[in-house]
């Protein structure tokens, strides 16, 4: 009697307690350590505020001279306007009463509670 080989062996099935299933598990935890990371508002206000607002939140930026952005580093700013009106403007933008665009929405690229984390992040520039 021949034994052929098998062809897909219990390693390689994927069953409980098998490598690949471990190597799944894995890549499924390190994906979304990823996901988390990106989600903190401080890596946002880098990769999508910065560029115009400064990594301090001053506004001295090409693109922040540019566009008058207020300067978040500023108490007196910063008490100027609420929590819920910041929101408000990273979601929707701003714009000029003449309807140029001063800061583009960011409701498509945010969820809500990154908005509120990056308002809360914001709140933090003020010196």
């Amino acid at each position: 009697m021949k034994i052929s080989p098998q062809l897909n062996p219990p390693s390689l099935r994927g069953s409980v307690g098998s490598r690949p299933l471990f190597g799944a598990g894995l890549a499924l935890l390190i994906g979304a350590i990823a996901l988390t990371a990106a989600a903190d508002p401080a890596a946002h206000w880098t990769a999508s505020c910065a560029a115009c607002h400064g990594a301090d939140g001053a506004g001295h930026t090409r693109a922040g001279r540019m566009v008058k952005v207020s300067d978040l580093s500023s108490a007196a700013v910063q008490k100027a306007f609420t929590d819920e009106a910041a929101f408000n403007a990273i979601k929707n933008g701003l714009q000029t009463s003449d309807g140029v665009t001063q800061m583009r929405p960011f409701k498509d690229k945010f969820s809500d509670e990154d908005i509120h984390a990056l308002v809360a992040y914001v709140r933090t520039l003020a010196k």
